[in-house]
């Protein structure tokens, strides 16, 4: 199996076992005399081989990340490290820049004036830069996703 597939199946299981929760509880309580709508113990006892699958796949992709080569000095493990703060980053500066640029018209000169403080064009171009190192690596971990075995 590839690790893309193993990415998708975690996916799916995370998705499977949103929808039996909500399932469960739907059928969880029902009023004295009726039938649920589900048998309870059945879509728990899917759940668990749910949850047992997932942490089957959770465990296979991290020893897969933490132990493929992404470059001469780096795992799969670090470039997904980098990439998600590279990306916390841009939003992090990107929403500065937002609210520094947001335009507040004025109707007399007696209201008040608002300025920015930080320089928006560097914040954007800042920004500009991490958005274009995240879909750099974001490119690259698609890529070996596809050609690595899960381990």
């Amino acid at each position: 199996m590839k690790l893309a597939e193993a990415l998708a199946e975690r996916s799916d299981c995370q998705i499977r076992i949103e929808e039996m929760k909500k399932r469960l509880i739907r059928s969880a309580r029902v009023q004295e005399g009726d039938q649920p709508a589900e048998d309870t113990t059945e879509l728990l006892a899917e759940g668990e081989r749910v949850f047992t699958r997932l942490l089957q796949i959770v465990s296979a992709i991290n020893r897969t990340n933490s132990r493929t080569e992404f470059d001469e000095s780096r795992t799969i493990s670090d470039a997904i490290a980098e990439r998600d703060l590279v990306g916390k980053r841009r939003d992090f500066l990107a929403g500065i820049a937002e609210a520094a640029s947001t335009r507040q018209d004025r109707y007399s000169k007696s209201e008040v004036r608002f300025v920015a403080t930080v320089s928006v064009g560097k914040l954007q171009a800042e920004v500009d830069q991490l958005a274009k190192r995240f879909r750099e690596l974001d490119t690259r971990l698609q890529e070996l996703n596809w050609r690595t075995e899960l381990i």
